[in-house]
């Protein structure tokens, strides 16, 4: 006997349109799942890697007489909290009996943590310590504070020393005033101005260069760099302008230094 088919078309339909209306919302649910995405995590690791013609320390010392190879890494919390490592090649050892060693190769370690943030008006600010660590350099694991604010594309930095040792005084700091801004052609120009203020409480173990002087300028930096296509690496050209130390010595020659550097996630 033939089924009536007017009577099973309504049922057919029926059917489809609920077993429809079930899907839909997991179809819906799919569809926003597969678009929603992933929450950014709060964590960051970041890597740097560079050469440098030269490494002065603080706009004076050469710390290389040839290249030195520097590089670090650094972590950075949403919440400010950021920590990090940094080292250079030096071109020298230290030994506080023997002195100083220029065909040695000794080594700079810089441990750092701290916060930093943005406040009201547009301003940053950060706040942290920096513990130097020396391999074969006597009497330089040294302490600082550190402090910086900014506004826009400049920024005011004082590092306040916490200990003596062989190259600064407790109650030492080294301030910083700096510019950086973009240029055509995707150059980017920067320039630091350092500045020294002395404690002249001389440790006489480690008087090397006795204080004489309250302050003095140290050096000013100006900085044009260029990163290389898409590679992300940076090329720069520094012009330094030297100041004297704590002793009144001011026999330091300007220098022009270049350097590569390349940064990268972790």
């Amino acid at each position: 006997m033939k089924p009536d088919l007017f009577k099973i078309r309504p049922l057919v339909y029926a059917t489809t349109i609920a077993v429809a209306s079930l899907l839909v919302p997991f179809t819906v649910q799919a569809e926003e799942a597969a678009v929603t995405p992933a929450p950014e995590s709060p964590h960051k690791f970041t890597g740097n890697i560079g050469v440098h013609s030269k490494y002065l320390l603080r706009g004076i010392y050469e710390e290389n007489e040839n290249a030195a190879v520097q590089g670090g890494v650094d972590y950075t919390h949403a919440s400010g909290f950021y920590a990090g490592w940094w080292a250079s090649s030096l071109g020298y050892t230290y030994d506080a009996g023997t002195g100083v060693d220029t065909n040695g190769a000794g080594v700079e370690n810089d441990f750092y943590a701290g916060f930093a943030g943005a406040a009201a008006g547009g301003l940053s600010y950060k706040l942290g310590l920096i513990q130097y660590v020396y391999i074969d350099v006597d009497d330089s694991d040294l302490t600082e504070l550190l402090g910086n604010v900014g506004y826009g594309p400049f920024s005011l930095q004082a590092q306040y020393l916490l200990n003596d040792g062989w190259w600064g005084n407790s109650g030492d700091i080294y301030w910083t005033a700096n510019y950086s801004t973009p240029l055509p052609k995707d150059f980017t120009f920067g320039a630091s101005l350092g500045w020294y203020t002395y404690d002249d409480n001389d440790n006489s173990e480690m008087c090397v260069a006795c204080t004489t002087e309250d302050s003095a300028f140290r050096h000013l930096n100006l900085t044009l760099a260029h990163p290389i296509g898409s590679t992300g690496a940076n090329m720069y050209v520094q012009y330094t302008v030297a100041g004297e130390d704590r002793t009144g010595n001011d026999d330091y020659d300007n220098k022009v230094l270049l350097g590569l550097t390349y940064g990268f996630d972790l």
